[in-house]
């Protein structure tokens, strides 16, 4: 069992809580107290799993629970990847779905244009947003076909519990198109540093709990390809979302990440705040084509539904009457925004709010802010809240 543990941090990050020497020792020390002996082989410091042989023991509670026991330590404390191989024993069933999703992505390319995302410019590669909702719409039975996979949900057990919720996301880099710039991902990795540091310490760690990152490839991913770049024990460190912005902690993700080659049916799951970033592919004629995973945790939800929006029109104009009364100071009006308006942006229809001059739209909160700073006028703040609303629905 990995007995080492990463050095206790501050209550409060700030950016001189960073340190490259203290992150370069942890991710040394850790990486020799490995210790996955249901794991088929360890690849480049990755514990790789053979999910057929798994799947000969689903009836078998005990052996099951031994590898999602193993699988939550490898995503707690250490590596933080795990590749299973022949996750999809029925390779018709991807072929099913990638000719279905290749259909969507093609009908889009026609009613909106080549596009990218934040991390790849247009015809470099292509995205397909809310590829989840997108394949059931197109083919219930695909969907049906794709999504019953016991490794899933036994992974994502592992990591997040049940209720997990998942969405995808297909991501195609054609041959020539660059590597993404190394990151974390969502939650915080969604975040500027001026917004990181406004969050406690053991924020930065829960972030990681509430995802899990995967993607299943569709396609052979040889190193040519530009399978995923990873840093193996990153996530431990609590300053990464801080860090991985840093032109240092880049360069010693660009010298020391590794890669893992992917067949058709693979799949590859990490924390969501490993350091990593799609490869170059550097072939002459792989379209490389992984569906991208971002599994949430079912917790992510209030007690009671409550209509923010509704609230917020209602109070609008009696705040802005209130403001002008001089009734409230400046941190007086940042509470009652806070307590009636959405602060959140997520989740968003990413095919219209896609982040392409930033990580986040703009959330109920932001928009009540700069009503009140510009002063619209109540039929501008109604109708910018129903926009706001008519932007978060899929069609």
């Amino acid at each position: 069992m990995n007995k080492h543990v990463a050095p206790e941090t501050p209550e409060w990050l700030t950016e001189d809580s960073v340190s490259l020497d203290a992150f370069i020792a942890d991710i040394t020390q850790a990486a020799k107290h490995m210790h996955y002996p249901l794991a088929v082989e360890i690849q480049k410091n990755i514990p790789i799993y053979d999910a057929q042989l798994i799947a000969s023991h689903i009836g078998e509670p005990a052996v099951i629970a031994r590898y999602m026991a193993e699988w939550t330590r490898i995503l707690r404390e250490g590596p933080g990847v795990i590749v299973f191989r022949r996750a999809y024993k029925d390779l018709a069933v991807i072929d099913e779905a990638t000719s279905v999703l290749q259909s969507i992505i093609d009908e889009e390319r026609k009613t909106m244009g080549q596009r990218g995302d934040y991390f790849g410019k247009p015809g470099d590669n292509a995205r397909l947003w809310n590829a989840h909702e997108k394949l059931c719409a197109a083919s219930p039975e695909s969907f049906a076909r794709y999504n019953a996979l016991d490794i899933v949900s036994l992974i994502s057990r592992a990591w997040l519990g049940p209720l997990y919720q998942i969405t995808t996301q297909v991501n195609i880099v054609y041959p020539g198109g660059k590597a993404q710039t190394p990151h974390r991902d969502y939650h915080m990795g969604f975040q500027s540093a001026a917004q990181l540091v406004q969050y406690p310490a053991h924020v930065h760690q829960l972030s990681a709990a509430l995802t899990l990152q995967g993607a299943v490839a569709h396609c052979d991913m040889p190193l040519e390809s530009g399978p995923t770049k990873l840093l193996p024990f990153s996530h431990r460190y609590v300053p990464g979302y801080l860090a991985i912005t840093r032109k240092e902690f880049r360069a010693y993700f660009e010298e020391h990440h590794v890669q893992v080659e992917l067949k058709k049916g693979d799949a590859i799951f990490f924390n969501p705040a490993t350091f990593h970033a799609a490869g170059t592919n550097t072939s002459k004629d792989i379209v490389r084509f992984a569906n991208l995973m971002q599994i949430g945790s079912g917790y992510g939800r209030s007690i009671e539904v409550v209509d923010r929006i509704r609230m917020s029109k209602l109070l609008f104009p009696k705040l802005k009457a209130m403001i002008a009364a001089s009734a409230f100071s400046e941190r007086d009006v940042e509470h009652i925004i806070a307590a009636c308006a959405e602060g959140y942006s997520f989740p968003v229809n990413l095919d219209i709010d896609s982040p392409l001059s930033g990580m986040a739209p703009p959330s109920q909160q932001d928009l009540m802010r700069q009503a009140l700073a510009e002063g619209w006028d109540d039929q501008t703040f109604n109708a910018k809240m129903d926009d706001y609303v008519t932007r978060r629905r899929t069609h």
